[in-house]
């Protein structure tokens, strides 16, 4: 092994706080990069589950008339 012990691999000879730094912000934009997308679909199906709702219950629309062919009920 390249260190001698555990804190000698934190310190990398001075230059841990930069390295463990960068290791820490690749990790939180990698994490960001995932979760976004997710967090979008998300918001979108709930948005579009809404304005369904919303054309169903409303008097008098052509939506309440005819059945829904947008089923996102299995949608997670």
């Amino acid at each position: 092994m390249y260190f001698e012990n555990v804190a000698a691999l934190l310190a990398m000879d001075g230059h841990g706080p930069y390295v463990w730094a960068a290791y820490g912000i690749t990790a939180v934009v990698l994490l960001l990069v995932i979760i976004s997308p997710l967090m979008r679909k998300r918001r979108l199906l709930l948005q579009q589950r809404m304005q369904l709702r919303r054309e169903q219950l409303q008097p008098g629309s052509q939506a309440s008339a005819e059945p829904s062919t947008l089923d996102l009920s299995n949608q997670g």
